[in-house]
């Protein structure tokens, strides 16, 4: 089990979180926030690239810096970018990166070749990856982030860039490799998730907002969302009334997904909501500040 305790951490003046409790076992966890809201260094403390100012990450009951090399040995980690050489074929660069973390070379060679298996890369290992696609390099990060068959996966924003195909074939990937071990997907992209995650975890104003399965983060909205069709010359009046989620024209109409705490009148269609419509309705002002 991971856990992290009663966690912040200052850059200097400047608080990025606070107060953090969260327990992991085996599954996927899905860490959902808008960029810049602190994913990324929960991320880098709980892989040890940065330390917590106040409180501690526990595994199995100690505390992770001062399990160093053995923590590391139970960890892997896709960053954002990950650092690749072009000229490189993925067997190449994984039997490099075994190298570097000290793999006994018996098994490298065989794990190697289950991995790019695994990530359907068996047909192009010997390729050069500078021909590669964006869905074919992550998937070679994620073999490497597996090359020592760790207990802990965690990757920091995965599908950025990747074609609907990809994110597909990557979200099927998670679900395979989450059987035996925690998995932990930061991400603002609500379909990484919604599909696959055991848990969301959701960050606001620095500190945990919701931990819970998707079914009950999506009752904190049961009851407000909504679907009507109005005219468009209404649809800026009624934009400042209600808090659109979704607008598509339909047949001469707007037809508009929104949320309004008002009694409904005889025109709204109540709808179940879903994590997308949870999450644009929590991050409304950040989300409104980054269009």
């Amino acid at each position: 089990m991971l856990i992290v305790q009663n966690v912040s951490k200052n850059f200097g003046k400047f608080e990025a979180l606070r107060n953090i409790n969260l327990e992991f076992t085996n599954g996927v966890y899905g860490l959902l926030a808008p960029n810049g809201a602190g994913k990324t260094t929960l991320i880098k403390m709980l892989t040890t690239l940065l330390f917590p100012t106040n409180g501690e990450i526990l595994y199995n009951g100690n505390e992770i810096t001062s399990l160093n090399e053995k923590y590391r040995d139970l960890l892997g980690y896709l960053p954002q970018q990950f650092g690749y050489y072009k000229n490189y074929s993925p067997e190449k660069y994984l039997t490099y990166i075994a190298a570097l973390k000290g793999m006994d070379k018996k098994i490298t060679k065989e794990r190697i070749k289950k991995l790019l298996t695994l990530v359907a890369l068996d047909d192009v290992s010997t390729k050069k990856m500078k021909k590669f696609s964006g869905g074919m390099l992550q998937r070679v990060g994620i073999a490497q982030a597996m090359l020592n068959d760790p207990k802990i996966l965690i990757l920091d924003e995965p599908t950025a860039g990747l074609d609907p195909k990809e994110r597909v074939r990557f979200r099927n990937l998670l679900t395979e490799l989450a059987r035996n071990r925690i998995v932990i997907l930061s991400t603002h992209i609500v379909s990484d998730v919604e599909s696959i995650a055991n848990e969301i975890i959701m960050i606001k104003d620095k500190e945990v907002l919701y931990k819970d399965n998707i079914e009950n983060i999506c009752n904190v909205i049961s009851g407000l969302v909504y679907e009507t069709e109005i005219d468009y010359e209404y649809a800026e009046e009624f934009r400042k009334k209600y808090f659109s989620l979704s607008e598509k024209q339909e047949d001469g109409k707007l037809k508009i997904r929104f949320i309004s705490e008002n009694s409904p009148t005889f025109s709204w269609q109540p709808v179940k909501p879903n994590l997308e419509d949870v999450f644009l309705y929590i991050y409304k002002d950040e989300t409104s500040e980054q269009v």
